[in-house]
């Protein structure tokens, strides 16, 4: 019998990227994967700025970078009559202006799935506890009886050799994509809208250089009375993607797409009859918008596109499902430790869903807003596309992990491309530019495996009352900021990004979000912070 804390099933990016964050946090974990190895498709490619954070504290952000396309050459998406003929129009993404890259460190990276997950694998398999089986299989599981929360316990097949494996686990995170076998058997209801509009991926080999080397973007658009298709960029050479719109609306079906078929298309939308074109791959696919009503269901948590499968119009599938186990795994590590009670781990629904409901409620308005279910040409889209700076940072959590300050909410215009940056708990801790050591840093990377405790620069009572808890779990880092603290402020704007005042105080959590504040001093800050810290791990009721 295998015993284990926690088994991931899926070895995608999610479940990757989980493996990675429990090692990370000293947790021991047994991914699985049905699949000899990792994707051999391209798939997603775009990793958006905040899961970057993410990666660049797990110390993998450079290495991503350098398995996929160089900065500079995917910075703008054009729509044109074909690659070849008359451009439409072309936009650089509001994510990409001056004002939002001025609200974090790092910026997005455009690499492939089938790059990605080797980078992350890698990382995963040294991190530390966590072990990784592919060609592995979760063929069956049971949870505890009678509704008490006692573990999860099955079979692991090697799809190989045929081998069963019994195992039994304290918890599973099921990350195993759109078809998920866990989800199934949990008898998780999807809401939403099923199979809104039909589509093809084409993966190919052609040399495009020519035509697109003077106008780099991730994406081009093509917009024909006949065809309607998006190039997508992979390497900006000679690999490349084209996803063709509606073939339905044409009368097209998927067998119709053999791969002469579609050399020939792709010559089309290129507008050069004689391009050479290898055709590497065919997947006809439907989108759906649809989430789950529940993401945990006992020991049991889904995560990714297990979780939510949304159109890919904005690139947030990877990403969100990403963001998924970075909020999830510091709050099992602390139950399992015993350092917090099992309700924190309800706050996994109850921040995640309802913006994963968010967010593929705006996907599927890019995809409507460009016509995908219909017939019809020159449709650009909504002017939220590619601008959801909102969705992407302004997520605002509400649940039991958060101690509110009674502070009300930023206001927004729109809060799908709107974003204020506000340590308001519940919000991502905002990116300031501080020095230590007299060397640049951004409060960004001050979080990690770990809590963070960041004072005023007359805040010493409160750094001290950090240091005094003598916490062995959860880990607590306190900084002081500003004239002669332990972190310089040049600009000195920390303050006012932090709502607090000189004495004040701001705890963010694991994942980079805001879990507590205090704008002044207290007069037993130890005892504040304690009960702060017992009130947001489900040690006490919450404090309104």
């Amino acid at each position: 019998m295998l015993d284990i804390p926690v088994l991931i099933s899926g070895g995608g990016p999610v479940g990757l990227t989980a493996s990675l964050l429990l090692s990370r946090l000293g947790v021991p974990s047994l991914l699985v994967e049905r699949h000899p190895g990792t994707a051999i498709l391209p798939k997603a490619r775009g990793i958006n700025a905040r899961t970057m954070e993410l990666f660049r504290q797990c110390g993998i952000d450079n290495a991503i970078r350098d398995a996929g396309l160089p900065e500079g050459r995917f910075g703008l998406i054009v729509w044109t009559e074909s690659l070849a003929g008359q451009e439409i129009e072309r936009r650089v993404p509001g994510r990409a202006t001056a004002k939002n890259m001025a609200m974090t460190p790092v910026k997005n990276c455009l690499c492939a799935q089938d790059d990605l997950e080797p980078v992350i694998r890698r990382f995963a398999e040294t991190a530390g506890p966590g072990t990784l089986r592919f060609n592995t299989e979760l063929t069956s599981f049971a949870q505890g009886r009678g509704g008490v929360h006692g573990g999860v316990t099955g079979i692991l097949t090697d799809r190989g050799t045929g081998e069963e494996t019994p195992f039994t686990a304290r918890y599973l995170i099921a990350a195993e994509g759109a078809q998920s076998r866990v989800r199934r058997a949990l008898g998780v209801n999807m809401v939403g809208a099923e199979k809104v509009y039909d589509s093809v991926n084409i993966l190919f080999h052609a040399d495009l250089t020519q035509w697109v080397e003077h106008r780099p973007a991730a994406l081009y658009f093509v917009e024909q009375e006949d065809l309607r298709g998006t190039f997508l960029t992979i390497n900006g050479r000679d690999r490349w993607g084209f996803l063709i719109h509606g073939p339905k609306q044409y009368g097209w079906q998927p067998h119709d797409f053999t791969p002469e078929f579609c050399a020939e298309l792709i010559r089309k939308a290129v507008g050069v009859p004689d391009l050479p074109v290898t055709v590497l791959g065919v997947s006809p696919w439907e989108a759906s918008a649809i989430v789950a009503d529940r993401y945990r269901v006992g020991d049991v948590f889904l995560a990714g596109d297990a979780a939510h499968e949304m159109p890919p119009t904005g690139g947030f599938g990877l990403n969100t499902g990403v963001q998924d186990v970075h909020n999830l795994t510091w709050k099992i590590s602390a139950v399992l430790r015993g350092k917090a009670d099992d309700r924190l781990l309800d706050s996994y629904h109850a921040e995640r869903q309802p913006l994963g409901e968010l967010i593929t409620q705006n996907s599927l308005a890019n995809a409507m807003s460009m016509g995908r279910n219909a017939r019809q040409s020159k449709v650009l889209p909504r002017q939220q596309f590619l601008n959801e700076q909102g969705l992407i940072f302004g997520a605002c959590y509400q649940s039991t992990a958060v101690v509110p300050d009674g502070t009300a909410p930023v206001a927004v215009e729109d809060p799908v491309t709107d974003y204020v940056p506000s340590a308001r708990p519940g919000g991502r801790a905002p990116h300031v530019a501080l020095t230590r050591g007299g060397e640049p840093i951004s409060t960004i990377d001050l979080f990690g495996p770990h809590f963070v405790l960041l004072a005023g620069r007359d805040g010493d009572g409160w750094r001290a009352a950090a240091r005094g808890l003598g916490l062995s779990w959860p880990p607590l880092k306190a900084f002081t900021v500003g004239a002669n603290g332990d972190l310089g402020d040049p600009d000195g704007s920390w303050h006012d990004a932090y709502g607090v005042d000189s004495d004040g105080a701001v705890l963010v959590r694991p994942d980079g979000y805001v879990a507590w504040r205090s704008r002044s001093g207290a007069s037993r800050p130890q005892q504040v912070l304690r009960e702060a810290l017992d009130d947001l791990l489900g040690k006490m009721p919450a404090m309104a």
